[in-house]
């Protein structure tokens, strides 16, 4: 029988060294700063230039008491329906979250990954559990046994020999009615007589 070689699986080896692995993770985080940059920057130009089409510079100099009084009428209105916008946008926003995450635990228990919590069990008197629900409020000893009804083995088991004797009894007198009418009644009738 041939002896074959044992053949070890090894992972192939890489055709990049480690030095050009270490160069190329660099050149990409620098290119993902720089695109960074990039986009916060036009987020600010954006930003500057929303405002500036939605809040022309204001022109104070030379206007009368009425006027002045006219633009401040306006911007506060203007101020209220900003307000009622910012509203709504922060309730979708809101709203939307909450969806998103309820979306997440369903697909949590779907997938079987949610893990509950293993409790522990802990052993707590009443007194402590009033503390603990009452905080410092609770000062007097409560004995919640007293409240229960005391029942002593000896009259359960007196309630059971009892039960068992009226069984006994019903039987011995259906034994005696039966030995007393014979064989005189049909077999119907002593069913009724039981």
């Amino acid at each position: 029988m041939p002896i074959t070689p044992k053949v070890e699986h090894t992972k192939p080896k890489s055709k990049i060294s480690s030095s050009r692995k270490v160069s190329l993770k660099i050149l990409l985080l620098s290119r993902a700063l720089e695109e960074l940059e990039a986009e916060k920057q036009a987020r600010e130009e954006e930003k500057v230039r929303y405002l500036g089409e939605q809040l022309p510079p204001l022109q104070v100099s030379g206007l009368s008491l009425e006027e002045l009084q006219k633009l401040c009428k306006q911007l506060h209105t203007r101020i209220d329906q900003v307000d009622e916008e910012r509203y709504d946008c922060e309730a979708k926003v809101y709203k939307n979250g909450k969806d998103i995450h309820e979306l997440k635990l369903k697909v949590m228990d779907m997938g079987g990954k949610f893990k509950k919590p293993a409790l522990r069990k802990v052993r707590v008197s009443a007194e402590e559990m009033m503390r603990a629900l009452l905080g410092t409020k609770h000062k007097e000893h409560m004995d919640l046994r007293s409240n229960l009804k005391s029942v002593k083995k000896e009259d359960i088991k007196q309630e059971k020999v009892s039960k068992d004797e009226t069984t006994d009894r019903q039987i011995c007198r259906h034994r005696i009615q039966t030995a007393k009418l014979g064989s005189n009644n049909k077999p119907d009738e002593l069913i009724l007589a039981s």
